[in-house]
């Protein structure tokens, strides 16, 4: 059984507080042939630095950036060993230092992560954050199998060769221990593909019944393939600063709090361990839960996540996530993943995360009551609607929060000149989904079958 040591749970404190206060990101599709990665990239940062309200001028604003923090997935796609540097050049922010990051698909938020930290020491006052995948430059198979080696290869890949297959038995495993029905997790695929037809950027938006997501093609059981994400090109980029550049360049500077968690990458060999409580859970809330299955955290359950979420809660004095949080963006790669989650970050105790969606919690409007959802999840469409670029994924995801808390939704996903330069046309049923005066949102960057999983905190600083 793991236990903590002595000065484990220590919760991180910054030196000096961290601010975001512009995103930016391409639309994302499964092949971007016309784009080479270095304009994909550059088209994220511009929209960065041209289109946030921001006070200073592009030009002074990228002569204030110190430092940068790249994310890319796996070398793999590129075929391109320090890609960072290659971006960087194109950028125009050579010499200043920058670093690359690979964490799997957490790696967008540990990127973000390593910015906020540059911040926080005083390394920097200025920081870009961003990332991208080109999953476009090889066939799907391929692709399929690259990604599938981002578990242990000495095991798992063996098993499968492709990542519903590691997430198939944790769906049923889940499934046996909380009675998880096949149409709960429908609703999940139907709720985030749709508000995705909402989102310019989406590559896989659409309108679809319970029955359509249970009638597609079976990926590995139980998950069909309208509840798995599709591989996506595309970029993403945030802006980090200290507290005294954030005010120079925005009215609505955006407080960011970020903590992580990892666990080993053999799922059938993590070890059990006392759950960590939350600053909402009791001393003996979960005996009950343990006594039945005495393996925690098992197939049901991601120790990264419940990690991340205990220091994160902690770093910036959440004590009720459900009560206090306006929204979340959480790593929906498959459904079930999306599911699991929801005890991990305590929006629910564990053994009653089907509550979450069947309540309605979870939506923008709660379709058994029409009024708004107590903590909407992935109102940007998630990665089953709208994108998963590993490397960008959980930058965007930041971005998407940080939109929403300075109220820019409705310009970000409705403004014609974003349907244009994606190259669709704004639905006419188009609504909007911005959330009224939400003061805090939450993101989870969450890698693999778990090793890596960063949770984030978004907080309105004005």
């Amino acid at each position: 059984m793991i236990k903590f040591g002595e000065g484990n749970l220590r919760i991180p404190k910054w030196s000096k507080r961290v601010f975001m206060v512009a995103g930016g990101c391409t639309p994302f599709r499964k092949y971007y042939p016309e784009y080479k990665l270095e304009e994909l990239v550059m088209m994220a940062y511009k929209m960065m630095l041209e289109d946030n309200d921001l006070k200073l001028s592009p030009k002074e604003i990228k002569d204030s950036i110190q430092f940068a923090v790249y994310g890319e997935f796996a070398d793999h796609f590129q075929d391109q060993l320090l890609c960072e540097a290659k971006i960087h050049d194109y950028l125009g922010l050579d010499p200043l230092y920058n670093v690359g990051i690979k964490t799997g698909g957490a790696t967008g938020g540990t990127s973000v992560l390593m910015g906020a930290q540059a911040i926080a020491s005083g390394y920097a006052n200025c920081c870009l954050v961003a990332g991208w995948e080109r999953m476009d430059e090889v066939d799907t198979r391929t692709g399929n199998f690259y990604i599938s080696t981002a578990a242990c290869k000495d095991f798992e890949t063996r098993m499968g060769r492709i990542y519903s297959s590691y997430y198939a038995p944790m769906a049923n495993r889940f499934a046996q221990m909380y009675n998880l029905s096949d149409e709960v997790r429908a609703k999940i695929a139907v709720k985030n593909r749709h508000y995705a037809t909402m989102n310019p950027n989406a590559q896989q938006p659409g309108d679809h019944t319970i029955e359509e997501v249970l009638a597609s093609r079976m990926s590995a059981y139980p998950l069909r393939f309208l509840e798995c994400c599709a591989m996506t090109a595309g970029a993403a980029a945030v802006l980090l600063c200290d507290e005294e550049m954030a005010y120079k360049l925005t009215d609505k500077p955006v407080e960011v709090f970020i903590c992580g968690g990892s666990h080993t990458l053999r799922v059938a060999d993590r070890r059990p361990m006392d759950i960590p409580l939350l600053p909402n859970e009791k001393p003996g809330q979960y005996d009950a839960l343990l006594k039945e299955n005495p393996r925690w955290p098992g197939f049901e359950s991601f120790l990264a996540a419940r990690f991340a979420a205990y220091l994160v809660y902690r770093m910036a004095g959440i004590h009720d996530p459900l009560e206090e949080l306006d929204l979340v963006e959480l790593h929906d790669a498959f459904t079930i993943s999306d599911v699991q989650t929801y005890g991990d970050i305590g929006l629910r105790p564990y053994g009653q995360e089907i509550d979450y969606v069947e309540s309605g919690d979870c939506y923008h409007t709660n379709p058994h009551t029409g009024q708004a959802g107590r903590c909407p999840a992935n109102l940007s469409g998630g990665l089953l609607g709208t994108m998963h670029a590993v490397g960008a994924t959980g930058i965007w995801q930041s971005a998407e929060c940080l939109w929403q808390v300075q109220q820019k939704y409705d310009y970000f996903h409705g403004a014609a000149k974003w349907w244009k330069r994606a190259g669709k046309k704004k639905p006419k049923n188009w609504q909007s989904l911005q959330v009224k005066d939400p003061k805090q949102a939450l993101w989870v960057s969450h890698a693999g079958v778990g090793s890596h999983v960063t949770v984030g905190i978004l907080r309105k600083a004005w």
